[in-house]
């Protein structure tokens, strides 16, 4: 059984490294698609371009985003949660700056005691990156002219390299640059051998052709030519 599964699956993967830069998307990447976190506790699941927040209460939203982050969850869970916080944050202005702001002095207060969490910058940072496609560069973003991928570029350094984090920063790097973005794509597929969860993301989003469509098609920078 193991030779049929272990194929399909690499060729899945194959799919995503020379696909992601290639393959248009309905939406933003960090926005339109879930990141499959099994049964783990996160936000009230919303769609991502819902007109309404549901009936979920928005004053709550930092408190319930802060208290799910701060239960140190894996960095699939922060990106799925985030993500969440970031389609709820984008009907009202205020809600968006006030959790962004919390985030930012969470991290900054790492580095104040000395502590460098990997994890606090990884979620300022992703949430930054949310912020900028989901709310574009006006001055309703909060997050307007932050460099959140250089956070998350931080993280993965205090981090270690953790795939997860490679995932995420793969996904912020979807249209470029291409090097970084295959770069962090690699590595996050190096990661999957000891992480199921990765790895069934990687094999099962992010593209909607066959391999060999996907192999067929020039990279972006020879598509330009």
């Amino acid at each position: 059984m193991r030779s049929m599964v272990i194929p399909r699956f690499l060729f899945a993967v194959v799919g995503v490294l020379f696909g992601f830069a290639t393959n248009a998307l309905a939406g933003p990447p960090l926005i339109c698609h879930a990141i499959e976190i099994g049964h783990a506790k996160s936000l009230p699941p919303i769609d991502w371009n819902s007109s309404s927040t549901g009936g979920y209460a928005l004053k709550n939203l930092s408190r319930d985003t802060l208290a799910i982050l701060d239960s140190d969850p894996s960095v699939l869970v922060r990106m799925e949660t985030l993500r969440r916080a970031t389609i709820y944050a984008r009907h009202d202005p205020a809600t968006a700056r006030e959790l962004l702001l919390k985030l930012r002095a969470r991290a900054d207060r790492s580095e104040t005691y000395g502590h460098h969490d990997a994890l606090s910058w990884f979620d300022v940072g992703y949430l930054a990156e949310a912020y900028q496609q989901w709310m574009g560069k006006n001055d309703a973003n909060p997050a307007a002219g932050l460099d959140g991928y250089a956070w998350i570029r931080r993280a993965i350094r205090l981090g270690g390299g953790d795939a997860e984090m490679e995932f995420a920063a793969a996904l912020v790097t979807l249209h470029g640059p291409e090097r970084a973005h295959r770069e962090h794509i690699s590595k996050a597929m190096a990661g999957t051998r000891g992480d199921a969860l990765l790895a069934q993301n990687l094999a099962s989003r992010f593209y909607r052709q066959t391999v060999s469509e996907v192999l067929s098609q020039p990279t972006s920078k020879e598509a330009a030519r």
